[in-house]
């Protein structure tokens, strides 16, 4: 399987699958003297890692982060550097149950990957879906933590759900604190309330939702990005849809610009003390992929997860027709634990940037 690396100075390339012994990462590029530890990387794959609520998978896995390679003790600081070599992470598997799968391992889930990845390869990873799986999606965050270390603490990068199923926040209530006061990542107090009761009907029926991901990054200066083949936004575009369920993104306004004459939606400026300022964000803090020094604002819109207990049509191995229910532990919104991965992929693409954009400017 090729394919399996992301970024162009800032690298990351992840590794292992659902039911094997670990997955991890291997971040390149990394510059040399930043403190790293795994107490910093833990703090958010804490914020991913399954069985926190009744509303994600009950899967238990503590998602203890090891660091391998690319840190060493400096006298000067009194812990562990980054040396500028590889980064090399690992996170153990110690929750797998791969019986749980043994009733699908001939059949293909409708909705997953299963069917194309036996297409592609000719041997598929039924448990868990492998590499196919979204407990990749640790090893990114993991890689996220170190991207932030990259950025500074000038730069923040938060994510928040904002529609789960059909029912969507209310801007006028947003409040980042609430994020962390309910188990959806929800900014809107009001919402999250709405959507505990929904989640409960959609678990208890065994089925499953989409949902909403917004991500914000604030304090990004302008100039990051360039105007052609790696445009801010397609890089952060790309990042996102690799993660996976994801189907749709948007940047700024998004596709509700379509809608929007070239008056609303044009940000007008204002000079502001040495530099501008901006009447509007539409256009989510890049234009003409560069970035303007606005909040850098992208949308995700997650599909539900595939894995349900509603028996489905679908086929086996050996094309015959029948029908399949998925048991185990799995997420009835997998939208929920996809904000801290977002987080992580819009970290790891503008520390990307900031690398590049430093070594063509200087600065």
């Amino acid at each position: 399987m090729s394919h399996n690396t992301y970024g162009h100075l800032f690298r990351v390339t992840t590794w292992g699958e659902s039911h094997g012994p670990a997955i991890g990462a291997v971040v390149d590029g990394c510059p040399p003297g930043l403190q790293l530890t795994p107490e910093f990387i833990q703090q958010f794959l804490d914020k991913r890692k399954p069985g926190t609520s009744r509303f994600v998978t009950q899967r238990q896995e503590e998602d203890k982060v090891k660091i391998l390679s690319g840190v060493f003790e400096d006298d000067r600081t009194g812990g562990p550097v980054t040396t500028g070599t590889p980064i090399s992470l690992m996170i153990e598997n110690t929750d797998q149950r791969s019986k749980d799968y043994n009733e699908i391992r001939d059949s293909y889930r409708p909705g997953h990957a299963d069917y194309v990845y036996d297409q592609k390869y000719g041997v598929r990873d039924y448990r868990g879906g492998g590499r196919s799986s979204a407990r990749e999606t640790a090893s990114r965050v993991a890689a996220g933590a170190v991207a932030r270390l990259v950025l500074g603490p000038a730069i923040s990068v938060r994510a928040a759900v904002v529609q789960i199923g059909p029912h969507a926040i209310n801007y006028d209530n947003w409040n980042w604190d609430e994020c962390e006061q309910n188990p959806f990542w929800c900014p809107d107090k009001e919402a999250a309330a709405k959507w505990e009761e929904f989640l409960d009907a959609t678990r208890k029926a065994g089925s499953s939702c989409g949902a909403i991901v917004e991500v914000v990054a604030d304090g990004v200066p302008p100039g990051w990005g360039a105007p052609i083949y790696s445009k801010l936004d397609s890089d952060i575009a790309m990042a996102l849809m690799t993660i996976n369920a994801v189907k749709g993104v948007e940047i700024g306004a998004g596709f509700d610009a379509a809608a929007l004459s070239g008056e609303e939606n044009a940000d007008e400026m204002r000079r502001s003390g040495n530099g501008v300022e901006f009447l509007s964000n539409n256009n989510g803090g890049v234009l003409g992929g560069i970035s303007t020094g606005q909040p850098i604002v992208a949308r995700m819109a997650v599909k539900p997860t595939s894995s349900i207990l509603t028996p489905r049509k679908t086929v086996t191995k050996q094309g015959e027709d029948t029908d399949i229910r998925t048991k185990g532990r799995h997420d009835p919104c997998v939208g929920i634990r996809g904000a801290p991965v977002a987080e992580a992929m819009v970290a790891a693409v503008l520390a990307d940037h900031m690398l590049r954009h430093r070594g063509q400017t200087g600065r």
